[in-house]
């Protein structure tokens, strides 16, 4: 998978999504997701790594010097979103290479393939305002909303509450993070390099939820 040829600026914030190569699914169980999440953890780094040889500490590992900050995430069953800033000297382009690079050997040895396992190169896009940055907060997380209510953007909310424990329950995103859930893969955010929108857990909840109302 070769470096995709763009710049990004320092201090600016990026959305970066992909999917799954003819829309296929990329996840197919909780040891994919894991994997993932692991690979994004340890893929921002100048450090190289080796998942097998770093066992079961994988979010206490020295990755050196980070590549990006991540603000937010959310993995569905065929594509991702990563909300990102570029580090001094890091490299965003770097970053997502090493994670996708490394998640596409885990997949096809796993599943026996060959081939492209992402459509092309990924897809970013500038939050170049503040409107937009903080919009991009409640689209990442709302998006797991689909999985239980397919057309909820067209037809509105059905059950609310229903929606509401299904957000705090789903583990793929960085949804409990914001909420203050105690949990290992917190250090994949460093939320001190972006506005601080939420200083409370109450506050992010209402604010993504204002967004289940709108809609």
């Amino acid at each position: 998978m070769s470096l995709r040829k763009i710049y990004f600026a320092v201090g600016e914030y990026y959305h970066i999504y992909n999917r799954g190569n003819s829309k296929q699914n990329i996840f197919h169980d909780p040891d994919d997701y894991g994997r993932f999440l692991k690979l994004m953890f340890l893929s921002n780094g100048k450090e190289n790594f080796n998942v097998r040889s770093i066992g079961n500490k994988i979010y206490n590992f020295n990755r050196g010097k980070q590549l990006v900050d991540i603000g937010a995430y959310c993995l569905m069953p065929n594509h991702f979103h990563i909300l990102l800033t570029q580090t001094n000297n890091g490299d965003v382009s770097k970053f997502i290479h090493k994670l996708l690079t490394g998640y596409s050997m885990y997949y096809n040895k796993k599943y026996e393939r060959v081939g492209a396992l992402f459509e092309g190169k990924f897809k970013s896009e500038h939050a170049n305002n503040d409107r937009y940055l903080k919009y991009l907060f409640s689209y990442i997380h709302l998006n797991p909303v689909k999985l239980i209510d397919t057309d909820w953007k067209e037809a509105g909310i059905k059950d609310k509450r229903k929606i509401i424990k299904f957000l705090e329950q789903f583990i793929y995103s960085s949804f409990q993070d914001y909420l203050g859930v105690k949990r290992p893969q917190k250090v994949i955010l460093n939320t001190k390099a972006f506005p601080n929108y939420f200083s409370r857990p109450n506050q992010f909840r209402n604010e993504i939820f204002d967004w289940v109302d709108y809609k």
